[in-house]
């Protein structure tokens, strides 16, 4: 798994970065709330373990504003607010679980592992929808409005992760990792050359736009 942990005790952060190593996972660290939300934004991470208190901005707020950009990854609240309302009220922010501090690093792991398969199940679908476009990754097929198109491998899956993620800001960190296996970005366009090609084939012939493109940040597939 690829966690992104947001917690400002250094030692806290230190001791679940090493942890998660030694169950073989990797975790980036985030410091503070600012920085945790951006690297969220544009990163492509499993789950997410969040400190509800965070200097530069508090847990809940991280989370509610990736829930608004689109942003499903899963998130685990640490807090030392162990009472209902607390829990609701994370809970209601947009945290899929929530853990209080001070908590054994087993319990915390298993519950980790849990949102990850739920998000995998969901991954493991093999139909994906959006608006009148659907993609069949079995028959590796793709229609919109019944109307069968035809695209090239690189495009299937160009349009597989954006359909995965729709109604999320995508990248173009997150394409290259994902899409091309690039761990570096070669300064080229061909991420553009790609999308504006996709758009053409998901969106020639048809009234409503599909494919966005959102200035300064990369892309969002939704329907209306």
């Amino acid at each position: 798994m690829k966690i992104l942990v947001i917690e400002d005790d250094r030692e806290a952060a230190d001791y679940l970065e090493k942890a998660f190593a030694e169950a073989g996972h990797t975790a980036h660290v985030a410091g503070d709330g600012e920085t945790g939300f951006t690297l969220a934004d544009a990163g492509d991470y499993d789950v997410m373990v969040v400190d509800r208190m965070l200097p530069r901005r508090d847990g809940l707020s991280v989370i509610a504003g990736l829930r608004s950009r689109g942003n499903t990854t899963p998130v685990l609240i640490l807090s030392a607010l162990g009472e209902v309302d607390d829990r609701v009220t994370g809970l209601r922010a947009g945290g899929d679980d929530y853990l209080t501090k001070p908590y054994a690093f087993s319990e915390l792991l298993a519950r980790v592992e849990v949102l990850n398969r739920r998000a995998s199940a969901r991954e493991a679908e093999t139909v994906y929808r959006v608006g009148d476009l659907e993609l069949d990754r079995l028959s590796h097929s793709v229609r919109r409005a019944a109307r069968e198109i035809t695209l090239q491998p690189r495009e299937f899956r160009l349009l597989e992760y954006l359909m995965r993620h729709a109604g999320q800001v995508v990248t173009r960190t997150m394409l290259l990792e994902n899409v091309w296996d690039y761990h570096f970005d070669p300064q080229t366009n061909v991420i553009d050359v790609h999308v504006s090609r996709l758009r053409g084939k998901i969106e020639k012939g048809f009234d409503k736009p599909i494919l966005h493109t959102v200035r300064g940040a990369g892309y969002m597939l939704k329907s209306g």
